[in-house]
């Protein structure tokens, strides 16, 4: 897991700017210490995972706890999400209109394939899905809604990036080198190599980069001219989704997919 860069006690905050709530920010970085999976964590693992000074973790726990964002176990003495996270997602969602737009099509593109069809956002380093269907079939890997995948080795990551503008574009890949730290090579390579995907066939590949036996395509969904930016994707077994499958069958359907998801967007909006 990539360590963020604490704010220390009394630090300014990157920007210097006088507008910007630390407290805020790192209770913020607390709720997103909690990984897909993971249950419960303590201070001292709060503390760890974020920089967050253990003192201060104690303090924006108990904070979070009595107002519903976290539930402490007393037994465990660890904390998990608590249901006032769940209703911020729920309404997050809700005001997602794509997903109710989206989900037919990407529903029919899964069962048709056979794979995991998912729309994702950015959340710094990550990509998490807001929307996922699946095939009938076995599948190798099941992704369900809230999954957070990372942005620099997966197709949808990927694809994210290609369809933002190039000064935004160029900005992340900033914040993504110093995160990565002496990854950042290898890693940037891939990306730049998936911006040469996109200018050609117009969608993005990752095959094996993010894990050894998953292989996907994406596509990026900019929305409002821009100012807002989605990714779909379609990935499965790298054993059955060869290079030739993906660049000659999946790619150009799911191009398909997304077209016609902007399509009615685009219809809905008149």
């Amino acid at each position: 897991m990539n360590k963020p860069v604490p704010l220390e006690d009394n630090q300014a905050p990157p920007t210097k700017d006088r507008n910007f709530v630390t407290a805020l920010a790192r209770g913020l970085e607390l709720l997103r210490a909690f990984g897909t999976g993971e249950e419960y964590l303590g201070n001292a693992e709060l503390s760890g995972r974020t920089g967050i000074p253990r003192p201060t973790v104690s303090r924006l726990t108990y904070t979070l706890t009595q107002l519903g964002y976290l539930r402490h176990n007393s037994r465990l003495e660890k904390y998990r999400l608590g249901p006032g996270i769940l209703a911020l997602g729920y309404r997050f969602l809700a005001s997602q209109g794509i997903r109710e737009i989206a989900r037919p099509f990407m529903q029919q593109f899964a069962e048709a394939t056979d794979c995991n069809v998912s729309l994702g956002a950015a959340d710094k380093a990550d990509m998490v899905y807001v929307e996922s269907c699946h095939g009938s079939g076995p599948l190798i890997l099941r992704l369900d809604v809230g999954s957070r995948l990372p942005m620099a080795t997966t197709a949808i990551g990927r694809a994210w990036l290609c369809g933002l503008g190039e000064a935004r574009r160029e900005a992340v890949l900033e914040t993504l080198a110093e995160a990565h730290g002496d990854e950042w090579p290898a890693l940037e390579a891939g990306i730049r190599r998936s911006q040469e995907d996109y200018a050609r066939h117009g969608f993005c590949l990752s095959e094996g980069d993010w894990q050894s036996q998953i292989s996907a395509v994406a596509t990026p969904l900019i929305l409002e001219d821009g100012a807002e930016v989605m990714a779909i994707n379609c990935g499965g077994a790298s054993h059955r989704l060869s290079h030739e499958i993906l660049i000659e069958n999946l790619g150009p359907r799911l191009k398909e997919v997304a077209k016609r998801i902007l399509g009615e967007l685009q219809h809905g909006a008149r």
